[in-house]
């Protein structure tokens, strides 16, 4: 279908909004909320379980916004109305409580007076967490899909740049070792170049934890133009990346100023790129397997061949 006419696959009713994901998919949706909207976010996340018990006015009231703002909140995140908002909150906060209470704030950055014991808490703390909020977020009728488009391609292009191209690039070598074709661009002028070979039946994956990246969004953009499916891979469903892509795969990570969200960002694309290339590799999997022997016979003697055995006398 034309690209302009293309529906994001992330959008769902928003009574289907999973209460579990709530404060993530909150989170993930801050950059692109307008000012009084993001004050309403950050009155519910400050204090989940208190928000959860507030009318919608009082709400509106600690976040020196109206009630209509607090409206477009719920609707900005995919929640239909203020009831289903308060429910979330109420399940989500009980989430939070369940994880634990001695373990760091959730979100915690390094500071410079942590000890190293310290250091691996808090890091292991918010990689578990991106892996639990985003697996809570994830939708796996749009992962579905995602599969069977890779499944089913002729070529598969991968797009990054930064930490995001270390993501293409493990995506890259799982794919070419069961014989998928596929490449990864790293650079923008190189992935500009691969879109011109792109076209129907193609599929174009673009890595972006903002959705905001210039050098990935243009190449993604450029595919779309020419036929390609297009997926995008981000912690932001609302951004240029997402809203340009045919689907979605959305991380839920929590950003801390010292960037050990960074971290943890490329944590959760990775899930998400396990859980592709493996729901790729089970749809022909005698083949997968065998191909995957093959490769790792061929690294562990080196890429030489097995010496042949002399052929016994008659």
């Amino acid at each position: 279908m034309p690209h302009q006419e293309r529906r994001r696959a992330t959008d769902r009713p928003a009574e289907d909004a999973p209460p579990a994901g709530t404060l993530a998919a909150i989170r993930a949706a801050l950059p692109s909320l307008a000012p009084s909207e993001r004050r309403v976010a950050q009155a519910v996340l400050t204090d989940p379980a208190q928000a959860s018990e507030l009318s919608i006015s009082a709400l509106g009231k600690r976040a020196d916004t109206s009630v209509a703002t607090v409206m477009r909140f719920c609707r900005a995140i995919g929640i239909a109305n203020y009831p289903q908002l308060r429910l979330a909150l109420a399940a989500a906060a009980a989430r939070e409580d369940a994880r634990g209470g001695d373990r760091p704030a959730p979100g915690t950055d390094i500071s410079a007076t942590d000890t190293l014991d310290e250091i691996v808490r808090k890091i292991v703390y918010n990689e578990v967490h991106a892996l639990e909020d985003t697996a809570a977020g994830l939708d796996v009728e749009v992962l579905g899909r995602a599969v069977d488009a890779v499944a089913d391609a002729r070529r598969i292009d991968v797009f990054g740049v930064g930490a995001s191209a270390f993501v293409g690039q493990d995506l890259h070598q799982k794919l070419h070792r069961i014989g998928r074709t596929a490449f990864v661009w790293t650079d923008r002028h190189a992935a500009l170049t691969a879109t011109a070979l792109l076209g129907p039946g193609d599929v174009a994956l673009a890595v972006s934890h903002s959705g905001e990246t210039e050098d990935t969004v243009e190449p993604l953009q450029v595919a779309a133009e020419r036929g390609a499916t297009t997926i995008a891979l981000t912690n932001a469903p609302r951004s240029t990346l997402a809203v340009s892509a045919d689907l979605v795969l959305a991380t839920c990570v929590r950003e801390t100023p010292f960037r050990s969200g960074a971290t943890a960002s490329r944590i959760a694309q990775l899930a998400l790129i396990d859980c592709l290339f493996v729901g790729v590799a089970q749809r022909s999997f005698d083949a997968t397997t065998a191909a995957l022997e093959k490769t790792y016979g061929a690294v562990r003697r080196g890429g030489r061949p097995q010496p042949r055995r002399p052929t016994p006398a008659a």
